[in-house]
């Protein structure tokens, strides 16, 4: 007995000293303090305190076992690619590496700065933004013009739209990242074409990379016009070739002498040092109407013009609008949405080295140059419409379901409608929780490549599940087509988002954890870059906190999982979302040691086992995101009323984080691994559920009161404040007719029970409430106050009707009632 208490003490001893990172010196009193309670023989002390020597002398670690490890990696890693390396050293590492690390600090992250607008960015939105929004009409846009009115694109250029990341200098806004998003996302809650116009300038293109890297000839030059819209940007990046795998475009220039003539003045210039390029790039939005085109290539200079290197890499240049042989005025039409979109092309086309963005000491860092900005325009723009998407269905679906009717009850109250609803509540709140955690990170400096993945991916899907829902719940309201239709134009335009900025399926299976794996780790990439410059000191000192921190968060796991995450850390505010904290702790250490595990068993072949990747991205994005809606409710200042949205978020966050991890394990190949993982990381088994019945139903009733909770979780939505008899503005009758509905929910009890009892005969439903009053059952003013309900009910149920060619809807469609029922 004494024996197995001994052994007990044992692994308690070492367990907690791996579990709280214990220095080397510790290590040794506690590991001599366990041998001795088991006993052991004195060959074991001595060798326990021959592994401590080794672990705490550097020259000795490094001679016995960091010198070994060194040429080992460097027989075995391949070396990394300059495209590579300047994909995984493009933007930074901000609260992801937390989340990454094991063992998040929450303090850290509870004192990052709550993401505000300033006055001036409110002014924009309640003014300028309100104003555009109040002018856009979707189903003209759409259907009619496939375009945006010359008054709207007017009122965009005049209004500084295309100017918000442009400094104030130049001319521009010079808006924080945040307002960006919000600005991008209410245009998006009216009119997709017309965010998707706003939101491109502002993302990655000309704009973008010349306030980086422009020279000051250029900045000067090109930025006082885009601000003014003088001049319309748009970037040729991808090649019907090379959709997602953009650093294999076949888009090439060689560096020569030639002649051009200046497109902006008319000059003709000869003999001058330049580049002739030709290039077929697709799918460029804003190419059809744009002024100027950055223009991605990869660079030759077979006769050294530029320097001793003759392959130098992926270049972008600034064309302006008129260059000789750059051909542009054609349009695609992605799924029927009609942003100016289009292909770019050109062959044998002639422009100076100094239309090179930089110019040419910037010549081959364009790869560099994208990675860097795309990281931070994939945090805002599709995140974003994301956003405004799940906003706008939260708004409109909530509305709805209280004012359809079936069975004489709201369908909201039916528990499917209940079960779909709720998912879009929740998704909504886990999107812009997401987006603006990321915001901040934007706004202090960050330029969190991995986050941007995660928020494109994730926001995108949950985008799709949203609209989705809600067109389930809408039924047949939804799937006719007509300026009624408040949905179709957002479900259609569904697969463009999810394609673009990166398709979903590689950034899941390819980017998330790939990328993450890297950046986020703290020890991994500086291994490898030690590996590479056979660089001893440094591969010892990532070596050593490398072993620390996997044993640590080996033990962590398993006492975590066998606690469910009690008794760790929690924020002092966290109060009722204490125990979410705690399961973040638990399911962080878990991810940490099976990225661990995935990265030794499987080795370099893990880029290849992309479900496996995707799999643990997945359970890294989750845990992200439930991180970011603990920040949410935090920052809103833990209301009681939210509480049913924070919950249902996080909850949904780490059982798909959960499941992630456990899908990772069930398909690991290396099935001595998988059995490790299965005993340290679900020692108990799992402890996650997805949110419960109950709580969903919360979360439905939340969203149709329309109380403060619902004022929040649909914050810069727009809804049109328009006459409810406004066939062109289907939202604006939502409000008007839940709110008559509820008012008049006794006299329709009145009127349906005197139905059932025989009391009123007539078959017209709006005779039968002349009848009611007639016999005292209700007054004339409870009776018209019934009539006006029933008529705004009637108002968001019909759906449109054309003439026998689908070309005019009828404008008179809401005089034609046969009867008003309920």
């Amino acid at each position: 007995m004494s024996w197995i208490i001994g052994i007990v003490c044992f692994l308690v001893i070492v367990g907690a000293l791996a579990y709280f990172s214990a220095p080397v010196w510790l290590w040794a009193v506690g590991v001599a303090l366990a041998l001795a309670l088991v006993h052991a023989h004195w060959l074991v002390f001595l060798l326990a305190f021959a592994v401590c020597a080794i672990a705490g002398i550097p020259s000795l670690r490094k001679n016995i076992v960091s010198k070994p490890a060194l040429a080992f990696f460097k027989k075995v890693l391949p070396e990394l690619s300059e495209t590579e390396r300047e994909a995984i050293d493009a933007g930074t590492v901000w609260w992801d590496a937390e989340v990454y690390s094991g063992k998040p600090d929450w303090e850290k992250l509870s004192n990052f700065a709550d993401p505000k607008l300033s006055e001036e960015e409110q002014a924009f939105l309640d003014g300028p933004v309100e104003e555009l929004c109040e002018m856009l009409d979707d189903w003209d846009i759409v259907h009619k013009r496939r375009d945006l009115p010359p008054e709207v694109w007017q009122f965009i250029r005049e209004n500084g739209f295309f100017a918000m990341i442009i400094k104030k200098k130049f001319g521009g806004l010079e808006f924080s990242n945040y307002a960006h998003a919000k600005v991008v996302g209410k245009v998006a809650s009216r009119c997709g074409t017309a965010a998707v116009t706003v939101m491109v300038p502002n993302s990655l293109g000309p704009g973008e990379l010349l306030q980086h890297y422009g020279t000051k000839e250029q900045q000067d030059y090109y930025l006082p016009r885009l601000a003014k819209g003088e001049d319309i940007p748009c970037f040729a990046l991808t090649s019907p070739y090379a959709g997602s795998d953009a650093g294999a475009i076949p888009d090439f220039g060689v560096v020569e002498r030639g002649s051009y003539t200046d497109p902006r003045t008319g000059e003709k210039h000869e003999d001058v040092l330049g580049i002739r390029v030709s290039f077929e790039k697709r799918w460029m939005t804003l190419g059809p109407l744009a002024t100027v085109f950055g223009l991605a290539f990869k660079l030759k200079d077979p006769n050294k013009l530029l320097g001793d290197k003759e392959d130098i890499g992926i270049t972008c240049a600034l064309l302006p609008k008129g260059t000789e042989g750059l051909l542009h005025e054609r349009r695609h039409y992605p799924n029927n949405s009609p942003f100016m979109n289009g292909p770019v092309w050109g062959k044998d086309v002639f422009f100076p080295v100094e239309w090179i963005i930089g110019g040419q000491e910037f010549a081959g860092q364009g790869w560099r140059m994208l990675m860097e900005c795309l990281s931070v325009g994939r945090c805002i723009s599709l995140p974003a419409l994301s956003v405004a998407a799940g906003k706008a269905c939260s708004y409109t679906t909530a509305a709805y379901s209280g004012v359809r009717h079936q069975f004489g009850l709201p369908i909201g109250k039916f528990e499917g409608v209940d079960e779909a609803l709720a998912r879009i509540g929740g998704y909504t709140y886990q999107m812009e929780s997401a987006q603006d955690l990321a915001m901040v990170g934007l706004d202090s400096g960050e330029k969190p490549s991995v986050i941007s993945a995660i928020l494109k991916y994730h926001n995108t899907e949950r985008m799709r599940y949203c609209i989705n829902d809600a067109m389930d719940i809408h039924g047949g309201r939804a799937v006719v087509t007509g300026p009624r239709n408040y949905l179709a134009s957002a479900y259609n335009a569904i697969p463009v988002a999810i394609t673009v900025e990166g398709a979903n399926i590689l950034t899941r299976s390819m980017m998330i954890f790939g990328q993450g794996a890297f950046r986020c780790h703290r020890y991994v990439l500086e291994e490898i870059y030690a590996v590479g410059e056979n660089d001893l000191d440094r591969f010892d000192k990532a070596l050593a906190g490398h072993i620390k921190q996997v044993g640590r968060n080996k033990v962590r796991s398993l006492v975590l999982g066998v606690t469910n995450g009690a008794f760790t850390s929690a924020p002092s505010h966290a109060g009722k979302m204490a125990k979410y904290y705690r399961q973040i702790n638990r399911l962080s250490a878990a991810f940490a040691f099976t990225g661990e595990i995935a990265m030794v068993s499987l080795g370099g072949s893990l880029k290849f086992r992309e479900k496996l990747s995707a799999r643990l991205g997945d359970a890294f994005s989750n845990l992200y995101i439930a991180s970011a809606v603990l920040k949410r409710f935090q920052r809103d200042g833990s209301p009681d009323s939210d509480l049913p949205f924070a919950q249902w978020a996080v909850e949904k966050a780490l059982f798909d984080a959960e499941d992630a991890l456990a899908g990772f394990i069930d398909n690991l190949p290396a099935r001595p691994f998988a059995w490790v993982l299965k005993v340290v990381v679900f020692p108990l088994g799992r402890r996650c559920k997805e949110p419960s019945d109950r709580l969903g139903t919360k979360v439905t009733r939340t969203m149709m009161e329309f109380g403060p909770a619902m004022e929040r979780l649909t914050r810069y939505v727009y809804v049109s404040k328009a006459d409810p008899r406004n066939i062109n503005e289907p939202t604006a009758a939502l409000m008007p007719a839940l709110k008559a509905i509820r008012a008049t929910e006794e006299t329709e009890k009145t009127i349906r029970k005197a139905e059932r009892n025989g009391e009123l005969t007539s078959y017209y439903p709006d005779v039968r409430l002349d009848e009611a009053v007639e016999k005292g059952l209700i007054s004339a003013e409870e009776r018209d106050a019934a009539r006006e309900a029933r008529e705004l009910m009637r108002l968001n149920i019909v759906v449109d009707d054309f003439d026998m060619q689908l070309e005019d809807y009828d404008k008179e469609l809401f005089d034609r009632v046969v009867f008003l029922s309920r």
